[in-house]
């Protein structure tokens, strides 16, 4: 085994008859240490099952999903593996990384960053596309062929991006209050600005709303907003992907919930309605 291969078990708890199993392991995209978590149900004792990546978001690390979004119940009775990585680079020590919680450590946006000190090691989208994949798919039972992608704010970005570059890659993608116009929010032209630089050229490659123009998918998104969401109207705007979709005749589904927020609780709300969603297509 090379160091990147190699995987240091952080912890494992048994949940409704599978494992939930964190490790750790040498990352050479980020060029630093990194900790997972996996679900494993309970048919993955008999053979490889399919997977749904999660993508968190701000300020997440893995455990925010595993421990807060109830979601391992009807993965063991699907017989899905739920696989969840961290949100960005840990302990580089780069200047001004710890200090806001909209960038640097836990926001790395899925992104690869190309402006320095930051592209060293803030590869996410590498990352969660490439190198973790290919470590999960050597080490566990997992059926390489079947893969879907879900997530969370910077998260459900996250899932809305690597489906969109990625066409035929994963069976489904869904998405929870994503930000779905970085390039043309506070959040995402503060990291896009320092990552990527000021080039808005280089934003477009990221960005969910210029990805569904560019006809890079024809994927049907399934998404869920909620209407008392605190960043609805400041960061999150679904209503410019929903006219980028209608305008390009792109496949998606836009549940609007009333009195719904932007937290884990609205997620444990409406996560098994994910869960079944991918199912449909990943079993």
């Amino acid at each position: 085994m090379t160091a990147t291969e190699q995987l240091e078990l952080v912890s494992a708890n048994k949940v409704h008859g599978g494992w939930l199993k964190r490790y750790r392991h040498r990352s050479g995209s980020l060029d630093c240490d990194m900790v997972f978590a996996i679900y494993l149900p309970p048919q993955a004792e008999n053979g490889p099952v399919p997977m749904l990546w999660w993508l968190s978001g701000l300020t997440c690390t893995d455990e925010n999903f595993m421990q807060k979004a109830g979601a391992q119940r009807l993965a063991a009775e699907l017989g899905i593996a739920l696989i969840c990585p961290d949100t960005s680079p840990r302990g580089v020590d780069l200047p001004g990384e710890d200090d806001s919680y909209d960038f640097g450590s836990g926001a790395g946006f899925y992104l690869n960053a190309t402006r320095e000190p930051w592209a060293r090691h803030y590869r996410m989208y590498d990352y969660v596309t490439e190198e973790l994949p290919a470590l999960v798919k050597q080490h566990f039972p997992v059926d390489a062929e079947r893969e879907s992608i879900s997530g969370h704010s910077m998260g459900g970005h996250g899932a809305l991006i690597c489906a969109l570059k990625n066409p035929g890659r994963y069976r489904s993608v869904s998405a929870f209050s994503p930000i779905v116009n970085p390039a043309g929010c506070p959040w995402g032209e503060k990291a896009f600005t320092g990552y990527l630089g000021d080039d808005r050229a280089q934003w477009t490659q990221w960005d969910s709303c210029e990805l569904v123009k560019q006809g890079a998918s024809r994927q049907e998104l399934f998404i869920d907003q909620g209407e008392n969401d605190q960043f609805l109207d400041s960061e999150l705007m679904p209503e410019r992907l929903e006219a980028v979709c209608a305008g390009k005749d792109h496949p998606l589904i836009l549940r609007r919930h009333l009195g719904y927020d932007h937290s884990y609780f609205f997620i444990t709300s409406f996560i098994e309605e994910h869960l079944a969603y991918h199912a449909k297509h990943l079993l």
